[in-house]
C-alpha cells in the first residue's frame, strides 16, 4: 500500500509539473506567421489569453503495458476524463486507439512495446485527435476497457488479446469506420495557395513526417526528425519569399499528422510549380553524412535509396492508416505522359539544388539519386526529397540544429530554385 502510494504521489507531482508547463507554452505561444506575399489576415493570440478548461488537450502522464503474447494490458493515467474510440486495421496488424487533442507526457519506457505488441507509437494525427498504435504479429483484438476514476486524474485501462484470423476479418468488415487522413481531397486548400492563374511561380514545402509519426531520431540529442523538417522548411519558405517572383507555402505549419497522398494532393491543389520534401534519416553507418537530393523512378538507383524510399513509405502504415493503392488515373497514359515530362523536369531541378550545394555544403558520394518515394508522386508537380544530412552522424546532427546553417543552406535552395525558374520560363514553361 505504501508503494502504490508513493507511485500515485509521484505520478501526481508530475502531473503538477506538465500542467504548468503546458500552460506556460500555451499563453506565449505566437500564431503562425504569416506568409511573405500572402494576403490572408492571422489572428494573435494575447499574451494574457486564457483557454478554457474544456479546450485544454488531455495530458497523459504516465502509463505502463504488461502481458504475455496472449494478453497484454494497457494502462495510461490522464489529467481529465478520456474519450476513445477503437478501430482495426491490417497489414500489419494493428489496433488504433483514438482520442481527443491529448499531450503525451510519457517516459521513453513508460508504454514500450512487449508482450503482444511489437510497435507501440502515440501522438497527434489531425487538429483535435491524437492516436495509440499498437502493432502485433498476429490477429488481436480489445476484448475490454474502461476508464477509472483515480486520486488526481482518471486511469485508462485497455485489455488486448489474440483472435483468429476469421475473427479480426470480421472486426475489419464490420466496422464503418474511414480514416478521416485518408481523405486528402477533403482538407482546404492551405492560406496563401496558388490560385492557379498562371502568374506567380508557388512551390510547395514539404516538412517531412510529424504528429504520431517521428521519423528519425537524433543519435546524440535524441531530435526528432519532423522538429528538424519543419524548422528547415519554415526557414526555406522565408528564403522563397524573399523573391517577389516567387511563393511558398508550407504543407505542415504545425506538429501534425499528414499522410503522403495529401502531402501529394495538397501541392497540387495550390496549383504548385514544384514540390520540395524536407527529410534527416539515419543510417546504421554513423560515418556516412552529407546531403541528397532524390527524385522519383520506378527503379532505385542503389540499396541505399531504396531502403530509404522503403523507410520514408512506411509513414502512412507507422499512423494506423490502412494501405492505399494507386489511384486509377496514375494508370491512365495521358498521366503516364505528363509523369515521364514531369520527371524531366524534376531532375533538372535536383541537378540545380547539387550545384548549388557543391563547394558549399557536404554531399554524400553520388548526391542525386533515385527510387520510388510515393510523396513523389504527383502526375503534374516536379518533386525532389532533400535529405539535409544524417541524424544518425553527429556532425551532421550538429549543423543540422543550427539556425544560421540552416539559413544559408535554405539560401542556397532558393537561389537554385530561382536559377530553375528562369530556365522553365526562358523555354516557354
Amino acid at each position: 500500500m505504501r508503494v502504490e502510494a508513493a507511485k500515485r504521489r509521484s505520478a501526481m507531482h508530475r502531473l503538477s509539473g506538465v500542467a504548468c508547463l503546458l500552460a506556460g507554452i500555451l499563453a506565449f505561444v505566437p500564431a503562425p506567421s504569416q506568409a511573405a506575399g500572402t494576403d490572408v489576415p492571422t489572428a494573435s493570440i494575447p499574451a494574457d489569453a486564457s483557454i478554457p478548461a474544456d479546450k485544454m488537450p488531455l495530458v497523459a502522464y504516465s502509463g505502463r503495458v504488461a502481458g504475455d503474447d496472449a494478453r497484454t494490458r494497457l494502462i495510461l493515467d490522464f489529467d481529465k476524463r478520456p474519450e476513445i474510440s477503437v478501430h482495426y486495421v491490417a497489414n500489419p496488424y494493428r489496433i488504433l486507439i483514438d482520442l481527443p487533442d491529448t499531450v503525451f507526457a510519457l517516459k521513453k519506457d513508460d508504454v514500450a512495446a512487449r508482450g503482444l505488441f511489437s510497435d507501440i507509437r502515440y501522438g497527434g494525427m489531425a487538429a483535435g485527435k491524437s492516436r495509440i498504435v499498437l502493432t502485433a504479429d498476429r490477429p488481436a483484438s480489445v476484448v475490454a476497457s474502461e476508464v477509472r476514476k483515480e486520486e488526481g486524474g482518471y486511469r485508462l485501462v485497455v485489455d488486448t488479446a489474440i483472435v483468429t484470423e476469421d475473427a479480426f476479418a470480421k472486426l475489419l468488415s464490420g466496422q464503418s469506420w474511414k480514416d478521416a487522413a485518408a481523405v486528402a481531397e477533403t482538407r482546404p486548400v492551405l492560406p496563401g495557395a496558388a490560385t492557379g492563374d498562371g502568374g506567380t511561380f508557388v512551390i510547395a514545402v514539404d516538412a517531412g513526417h510529424g504528429g504520431i509519426d517521428n521519423g528519425a531520431q537524433g543519435a546524440a540529442t535524441g531530435t526528432h526528425e519532423k522538429a528538424v523538417t519543419l524548422a528547415f522548411a519554415r526557414e526555406l519558405t522565408t528564403a522563397l519569399n524573399a523573391s517577389p517572383a516567387t511563393r511558398a507555402v508550407l504543407t505542415r505549419d504545425k506538429d501534425e499528422f499528414l499522410s503522403l497522398s495529401q502531402r501529394v494532393q495538397l501541392a497540387r491543389n495550390q496549383g504548385a510549380n514544384l514540390l520540395i520534401s524536407i527529410h534527416a534519416d539515419t543510417l546504421r553507418q554513423k560515418d556516412i553524412r552529407g546531403a541528397t537530393v532524390y527524385t522519383i523512378s520506378d527503379k532505385a538507383s542503389d540499396s541505399l535509396a531504396a531502403n530509404l524510399a522503403a523507410r520514408e513509405n512506411l509513414s502512412d502504415e507507422i499512423a494506423g492508416m490502412p494501405l492505399q493503392g494507386e489511384p486509377a488515373e496514375v494508370a491512365d497514359i495521358l498521366i503516364d505522359l505528363t509523369r515521364r515530362e514531369t520527371q524531366a523536369f524534376s531532375i533538372s531541378l535536383a541537378r540545380e539544388v547539387v550545384g548549388a550545394f557543391e563547394g558549399e555544403v557536404k554531399l554524400i558520394n553520388n548526391p542525386h539519386r533515385h527510387a520510388g518515394f510515393r510523396v513523389l508522386t504527383a502526375p503534374d508537380v516536379p518533386s525532389v526529397l532533400l535529405e539535409l544530412g544524417f541524424l544518425s552522424n553527429k556532425d551532421d546532427e550538429q549543423l543540422l540544429l543550427d539556425p544560421a546553417w540552416q539559413k544559408k543552406v535554405a539560401g542556397l535552395i532558393a537561389e537554385a530554385v530561382q536559377r530553375y525558374r528562369s530556365v522553365v520560363i526562358a523555354n516557354g514553361g
